[in-house]
């Protein structure tokens, strides 16, 4: 038990340090390009903000939508969207070489790897409902069957009454003909 907790106070620490300078290098980029390409700083910051936060909200959209047994599919296409717009920031604010791309391209890759971790732990569709089961110590009291009411008895076959010969039961068209 403890060992488990210990575990999960690791996990959580290691997931908001990355997170932390992940979410650090991202917003920098984004605002030092938004910057270089003519907007005002405000604004530079404002876009970051925008895009790295909506790309943490639609990771935690994902999740809440996938315990209530919701599609997910629109929003992970969001979610694909802001993090490459992050990644294009960063790997433009790098140096122009393959290093400088990849050492660029490492707060969002991390940022991508810890949303696709996270959200694995959460289950595709709520658990099922545990059946109620009865109380031990509820007693029900069985219930009382009526019979059936006994079936009409019917006379053998042998016993059946035939009309006389000539009558025509009721119901019954009269034969009118000659028989040779």
């Amino acid at each position: 038990m403890i060992r488990a907790r210990a575990e999960s106070g690791a996990r959580l620490l290691i997931l908001l340090a990355v997170g932390t300078m992940a979410g650090a290098a991202a917003f920098t980029h984004v605002h030092d390009l938004t910057v270089a390409h003519g907007q005002p700083d405000w604004i530079g910051w404002a876009n970051a903000v925008a895009v790295e936060l909506m790309a943490i909200y639609l990771g935690l959209e994902i999740r809440a939508r996938r315990r209530a047994g919701r599609p997910v599919g629109m929003v992970g296409v969001l979610l694909v969207a802001f993090a490459l717009l992050s990644l294009a920031a960063q790997v433009a604010e790098a140096e122009p070489s393959v290093w400088g791309w990849i050492v660029a391209a490492v707060p969002s890759l991390a940022f991508l790897a810890l949303v696709k971790v996270v959200l694995s732990s959460a289950p595709a569709v709520p658990p099922a409902p545990e059946p109620e089961q009865p109380r031990a110590d509820w007693y029900d009291e069985p219930q009382q069957v009526e019979p059936a009411p006994p079936a009409p008895v019917m006379p053998p076959a042998s016993a059946a009454v035939l009309p006389p010969v000539g009558v025509v039961p009721p119901n019954r068209p009269q034969v009118v003909g000659i028989i040779r």
